[in-house]
């Protein structure tokens, strides 16, 4: 009489554990694709943040640079103000000025924006009127940005043969003033001049 086998410790037979729902032995080609994918997997999800934060911080470490390159300028820098500081100066450059420079000093108690730019005749009447003046505004002759300011950004108008106009543009606050002086020499292309002045 042979034993019983159906007792806790007995082995099961192979069919009956198919029968059971145990899983068959991976074979090596299902085992190799869920490794790729399982790499793949974690390759995605790490490789694509650190990718992100690369370029993140190198546009990062490009705008601080250049924001100490212009925090640490002490002239005219040969180009133009960024929109922001156009529209709070109230400095309306027009389209297609060229040899543009500018310079930002600012302390608790005013903020200053220098402009210099080439400009056609009719875009400067242009840049008076959006800025609220007018051309029958500039006066013959006048120098309307002050001493201080042109050693600021060394601006040397005492030069000779040169056809100069000036005028003081003057807003009530917190609205910016400014000055301007607009070289006449060649009628065609004047330069401008611009002081923006605001006091917070």
């Amino acid at each position: 009489m042979t034993g019983d086998r159906t007792g806790p410790g007995a082995a099961q037979d192979p069919e009956e554990a198919a029968v059971i729902g145990a899983k068959p032995p991976e074979d090596r080609r299902h085992r190799n694709r869920r490794r790729w994918l399982t790499a793949i997997v974690i390759v995605l999800l790490i490789g694509i943040p650190a990718g992100y934060l690369a370029i993140s911080a190198g546009q990062s470490r490009d705008s601080g640079r250049n924001k100490e390159i212009e925090s640490s300028a002490t002239g005219l820098q040969d180009m133009r103000p960024s929109k922001m500081k156009r529209r709070v100066f109230e400095v309306p450059i027009p389209p297609g000025s060229s040899r543009i420079r500018y310079y930002e000093t600012s302390n608790w108690k005013t903020s200053r924006l220098y402009v210099q730019f080439d400009v056609t005749s009719g875009r400067l009447d242009a840049f008076l009127t959006e800025m609220g003046t007018s051309r029958s505004a500039l006066k013959d002759g006048e120098i309307t940005i002050s001493p201080r300011d042109r050693h600021t950004v060394g601006w040397d108008f005492d030069l000779p043969g040169h056809d100069l106009a000036g005028l003081h543009h003057r807003q009530k606050s917190p609205r910016p003033s400014q000055d301007v002086v607009v070289d006449l020499t060649d009628p065609g292309f004047p330069r401008v001049y611009v002081v923006s002045t605001t006091t917070p």
